[in-house]
C-alpha cells in the first residue's frame, strides 16, 4: 500500500494570482482537485498526505470536503522549501511505499499512478528526454562554459515512487551535507540509492506562468469533450 504525498506548498508567485496557485482555477476547479481526484479512485493509495501554506489549511481542508475525497487525508504543514517540507511530510506517512506528486501537475491521470505502482522496482520516477540543446554556464558572466549531451538528460517529472525508508535515509543524507533538493529522484541517487526512471509525457507539465493556466485549461478541457 502506498501513502501519496501531495506536495501544495507553494505560493504561486509566478502565476501572478492573489492566492496560491493550488487554489487558481483552471475550467473552474481548483488546480490541487484534479491530482486529488486522479489518485482517490486508486486502491493501493490508501493515504493521501496534503501539505499548505502556512495560514491556508482551511481553505485546503474545504476544498478535500467539497469534492468527496474517499481516501483517507492527513495535513502537514508545508516547510521554508519543497525539499523540507517532504522531509516534514514524512513522519506522517502510515505506509511503507511513497509516491510524491505535486498540484501544479494537474494533467496527471488515474493511469499514470497506476503504470507507476505497477512498475516492479521500488524507487522509480517518471522522466522526459530533452528535446533542446542544454548547455552549462557561468550566470554572473553569462559565459558558456561547456557542454552537455543531451541523450543522458532527462526533464525530472512527477510523479515518482519511492521505499520510505529510502526517502528517510535521503533526506538524513541531505540534512548532514547541507544539501538541499529541488525533487527527491536526484536526491534518492545522490545518497546512494538506486533510481530508475520510466518514460512520462509532455502533457503532463508543471503550471507555473499564467500561460501554464491556460494551456492546462485548454487540454483538460480537450479531453473532457472527446
Amino acid at each position: 500500500m502506498y501513502s501519496l504525498l501531495l506536495l501544495n506548498g507553494g505560493i504561486g508567485a509566478r502565476v501572478g494570482a492573489d492566492r496560491p496557485k493550488q487554489f487558481v482555477r483552471v475550467n473552474a476547479i481548483p488546480t490541487m482537485v484534479y491530482s486529488l481526484v486522479a489518485a482517490d479512485g486508486i486502491a493501493e493509495i490508501t493515504q493521501i498526505v496534503v501539505n499548505y501554506p502556512p495560514g491556508w489549511r482551511n481553505e485546503i481542508e474545504k476544498i478535500v470536503h467539497d469534492y468527496a475525497v474517499k481516501t483517507a487525508v492527513k495535513y502537514a504543514e508545508a516547510g521554508a522549501t519543497r525539499h523540507e517540507s517532504v522531509r516534514l511530510m514524512l513522519p506522517v506517512c502510515s505506509n511503507e511505499h511513497i509516491i510524491i506528486h505535486e498540484s501544479a501537475r494537474p494533467l496527471v491521470n488515474a493511469d499514470d499512478f497506476r503504470v507507476l505502482i505497477a512498475d516492479e522496482r521500488e524507487n522509480v520516477s517518471y522522466m522526459l528526454p530533452i528535446p533542446f540543446t542544454v548547455a552549462p554556464v557561468d550566470p554572473h558572466k553569462h559565459r558558456v562554459i561547456g557542454h552537455l549531451d543531451r541523450d543522458t538528460l532527462r526533464n525530472v517529472q512527477l510523479p515518482q515512487k519511492f521505499k520510505k525508508s529510502t526517502l528517510v535515509a535521503a533526506h538524513s543524507f541531505a540534512e548532514r551535507e547541507g544539501l538541499v533538493f529541488t525533487e527527491d529522484a536526484t536526491l534518492c541517487a545522490v545518497s546512494g540509492a538506486d533510481v530508475f526512471f520510466i518514460d512520462g509525457a509532455d502533457r503532463n507539465f508543471k503550471v507555473t506562468t499564467k500561460i501554464d493556466v491556460r494551456l492546462a485549461g485548454y487540454l483538460l478541457g480537450n479531453e473532457v469533450e472527446e
